[in-house]
């Protein structure tokens, strides 16, 4: 139940990208990315790589503000091969950069952990599901490993407690009230993974934790398929079952997951 440590996810970056890279000989750089369409298979790549490079700027710089954003060009000529040894370099010099910085590097961040592990740790589900995106663009199976999976979870939940998810908005609809709890269950794992995650939106912020417990809305099925359904990404057919009020699922997810409009746009 504890989250991946400084150390695996700064492997985990290499090993996510090096997945990734198996998906590319062959693809069309051109194709359409059926979870990211507004790019293509070539943009969505150099979008993961320009994050790697943009986090190990950061990084090495110790910076207290955000880099300048890659703009992502309509391109459509990618040459697989460049590409492919582009992502290689990146993914292993942020990953070094993490490791030389330590953990506790006080770096800017989008939130109050001013830490190098939090980069560690994002940089790993970004890849992680970029790499959905890329299997489905080129038409192959994706899975992705349980711990690394739970812990993919586990920070979508932390991003969902933040002021952004749950302030009222003016046309957007409250996230918050009497009776609004969800349970999140991933039905293929042993039970001392404890994938199970409890979110109480009936306080003045929400909280969640890793329990089982009735709720308002329920969703059950195999932890890679949570994952991608929490990240907006196509599941399995059939695999997943959402049992209660599912519109409060719906607005939960979406609000929960306001950080990344804007960062998919960089």
């Amino acid at each position: 139940m504890t989250n991946l440590s400084f150390d695996r996810c700064c492997a985990e970056i290499v090993a996510q990208t090096d997945l990734l890279r198996t998906l590319i000989p062959g693809a069309d750089m051109a194709a359409p990315v059926p979870s990211c369409p507004e790019w293509n298979l070539g943009q969505l790549l150099r979008h993961l790589g320009d994050a790697h490079r943009r986090v190990e700027t950061t990084v090495a710089a110790r910076a207290t503000e955000p880099a300048c954003d890659a703009q992502v060009a309509d391109v459509t000529d990618e040459d697989p091969i460049v590409l492919d040894a582009w992502l290689a370099e990146g993914a292993a010099r942020l990953a070094q950069t993490l490791r030389a910085a330590g953990p506790d590097a006080v770096v800017w961040t989008v939130v109050e952990d001013r830490s190098a592990a939090f980069w560690a740790r994002r940089m790993t589900h970004e890849t992680v599901v970029h790499r959905a995106d890329v299997a489905l663009a080129v038409g192959a199976e994706f899975s992705v490993g349980e711990e690394v999976a739970l812990d993919a979870v586990d920070e979508w939940m932390g991003f969902g407690t933040r002021p952004e998810a749950f302030a009222s908005k003016p046309g957007v609809p409250d996230l918050l009230g009497p009776g609004r709890t969800l349970h999140v269950h991933a039905t293929d794992t042993a039970p001392q993974a404890a994938a199970e995650w409890l979110v109480d939106l009936t306080g003045p912020a929400p909280t969640w934790r890793r329990a089982h417990a009735k709720a308002a809305v329920a969703v059950r099925g195999p932890l890679t398929d949570l994952l991608m359904l929490i990240y907006g990404r196509p599941t399995r057919n059939g695999t997943v079952d959402i049992l209660g009020d599912a519109s409060l699922f719906d607005l939960w997810r979406q609000r929960s997951g306001f950080w990344l409009e804007a960062e998919d746009k960089e």
